[in-house]
């Protein structure tokens, strides 16, 4: 790594804690978008596992462009149906030949969408209730351009930037442990009837934090209005009693905000996802690699789900830059730290074209002991950049 790549810089701007408003989103795992996230990433793994099986290499493959069109539904207390599919289009590419060899990348795709939702959705019945079709574009190569390698590390497939900062402010933990909570086993053994899609949105603003949930619940495990409501309420004190553990600030609670009984509306599903009544979701539109949506932090504009772990710098560099960012909060006198990570394409993709490492410091903190030691945590992650790539494959690193 050329050191005059690496720059790091004082932080002139507060930190998040001391800001009078800040704005937090997180969508669960039963989201649409988070869906087609998990799914796109799934998809990915499972090919990386195929290529690397036949050809002890991952193969290009990009499968970051899953869109979920969403079905229609008639909840009703205690029981309830879906009436029209959720369509699930699985895109992108893949290496589906090389040599005389095929390799089934769109039965592979449906194969791993299909084992994801079953995961990850308690009550989705998926050979019913999904319909999913697979067009992944398909490329061949020759054997000899897979055999013939040299041992180099990979070249960067695209000009693109990875973002990220550390630690998480009090409030995006909260925002992110109340999603995390919620779709917990123990929550779901407590009260089966919350749904998968959570969504959290928080606002503080000072010392008040507000937190506004959406939570799809289980029209077949909810007996009437009145146990609809007592859900609500016991899914707000639980709330509560875990923000206690993070924060000592007012934090209020509402739920399905959206709800009108004069009309007879409450947010009830069939599956436990708005998208069996109609909500889409697409991959990229949903949490970052760090779990969240932060309008008022820097974000990447990157679907980092289901691009190839092993040279898309939209996805390598995303995780390499919180890689980074979480290592250097840890040194002694810092507060906060921002990492944006540019590759050039062609250029290998352990020599980004630009690592900028932006630190506040803590009162007392040292910048030119702080910019050392910051330097050798990102030539430290830019000699084993491929660890990356593996914990990716063995699903050690969330997308989303």
């Amino acid at each position: 790594m050329d050191e005059k790549n690496v720059v790091v810089e004082r932080m002139k701007q507060p930190a998040m804690d001391e800001c009078n408003i800040e704005i937090v989103e997180r969508k669960g795992i039963g989201h649409p978008d988070t869906l087609a996230d998990g799914i796109s990433e799934a998809i990915s793994r499972a090919l990386c596992s195929e290529y690397r099986k036949q050809f002890d290499d991952i193969l290009h493959h990009n499968t970051d462009k899953v869109t979920i069109v969403g079905g229609s539904a008639k909840p009703e207390f205690s029981g309830g149906e879906v009436l029209e599919p959720i369509f699930i289009l699985l895109a992108g590419r893949g290496t589906s030949k090389v040599g005389d060899r095929s390799i089934p990348v769109n039965e592979i795709a449906k194969a791993a969408a299909k084992e994801y939702l079953e995961e990850v959705m308690r009550f989705l019945n998926v050979e019913n209730q999904v319909e999913i079709n697979s067009r992944i574009g398909r490329g061949s190569m020759e054997l000899r351009e897979v055999f013939d390698r040299s041992s180099d590390l990979p070249s960067a497939n695209d000009t693109s930037v990875g973002v990220a900062y550390a630690p998480l402010s009090e409030t995006e933990r909260l925002t992110l442990r109340t999603e995390r909570i919620l779709n917990s086993k123990k929550v779901k053994e407590k009260l089966p009837a919350v749904g998968e899609d959570v969504k959290v949105m928080a606002w503080r603003q000072g010392e008040k934090v507000d937190l506004t949930v959406a939570m799809a619940s289980i029209s077949s495990l909810i007996d009437d209005l009145d146990h609809y409501l007592s859900l609500k309420e016991e899914v707000a004190d639980l709330i509560l009693d875990y923000a206690a553990e993070i924060t000592d600030k007012t934090v209020d609670v509402h739920v399905n905000t959206a709800d009108d009984l004069d009309k007879g509306i409450i947010y009830q599903t069939v599956t436990g996802t708005s998208a069996e009544q109609g909500d889409d979701g697409m991959t990229g539109r949903g949490n970052r690699v760090n779990g969240l949506i932060t309008p008022g932090r820097p974000m990447s504009p990157e679907a980092a789900a289901g691009k190839n772990p092993k040279n898309h710098v939209g996805k390598i560099y995303n995780l390499l830059a919180q890689k980074i960012a979480n290592d250097v909060a840890e040194l002694d006198g810092v507060r906060e730290v921002f990492v944006r990570a540019l590759s050039q394409i062609g250029r290998s993709i352990n020599k980004p074209y630009l690592l900028s490492v932006r630190v506040l410091p803590e009162s007392g903190g040292k910048m030119n002991i702080i910019g050392s030691d910051a330097k050798t945590v990102v030539n430290n992650w830019l000699s084993n950049i491929q660890d990356i790539t593996e914990e990716v494959v063995a699903g050690k690193l969330s997308m989303y």
